[in-house]
This record gives structure tokens, sequence and C-alpha cells, in this order.
């Protein structure tokens, strides 16, 4: 089972589910911006990912200039900014196992199947 960090508005994410699903994956979809994930599933996420917490982050978006965020806040404060601010997360974000992938491009997701 694939748990799929999706936002339904955004093209990459829609063109991730489809791929996963075209090649038969179970998904999970979980609306992250409605169901916010926590600090720790942030976390746990991160850790699947191997990539520091700001390589997760949309830097462009306008909340992530306003929290007063940068490419050098500590990792602690971006995944508390994560979870306060879902959509400051890197979206489509895919978790199966202990791996996980960031659908930027969508193929990027076949590495969970």
């Amino acid at each position: 089972m694939i748990e799929y960090w999706h936002n339904p508005r955004c093209s990459k994410s829609r063109a991730g589910l489809a791929l996963l699903e075209e090649n038969g994956a179970k998904i999970e979809i979980r609306k992250y911006l409605d169901d916010a994930p926590s600090a720790e599933d942030i976390r746990a996420a991160q850790q699947r990912l191997g990539i520091p917490a700001i390589e997760m982050m949309r830097t462009g978006e306008k909340r992530f200039k306003e929290l007063g965020l940068s490419k050098t806040t500590p990792d602690d404060d971006l995944i508390a900014a994560m979870a306060a601010n879902p959509i400051l997360i890197e979206r489509p974000l895919a978790i199966s196992g202990g791996k996980a992938f960031i659908g930027r491009p969508p193929e990027n997701l076949l590495g969970l199947l």
C-alpha cells in the first residue's frame, strides 16, 4: 500500500496519482491540506526520503517567506512549519514501507513499485 500525500488541484500530483494507478499500485490517498501530517509524520517521511527538510519544502510559496524561513533554518523548525502550514510540503509525496519519493517529476514515484 502506498500512502499518497495528494493535492487534487496540483497537476503534478494528479499526474503522479494517474501514473501509479496505471501501474496497478494500491494507493491510500491523504489530502494533506485537509488532513495535515503531524511533525512526527513529516519527520518519518523525511527519514524515508533521506533528504534534509528544506528539500521537501515548497520554498517558493508566499507562506515560506512570510514565516521568515530560509535554506539555513534548522530542520526541526522547518518540520514544525510544515506541520502548521501543510501548503509548504512539496507534492506529491508517496510513502511505502521504508521508502518515500517526491513526484517531481512524477516518474520518480515508480521507485515505490
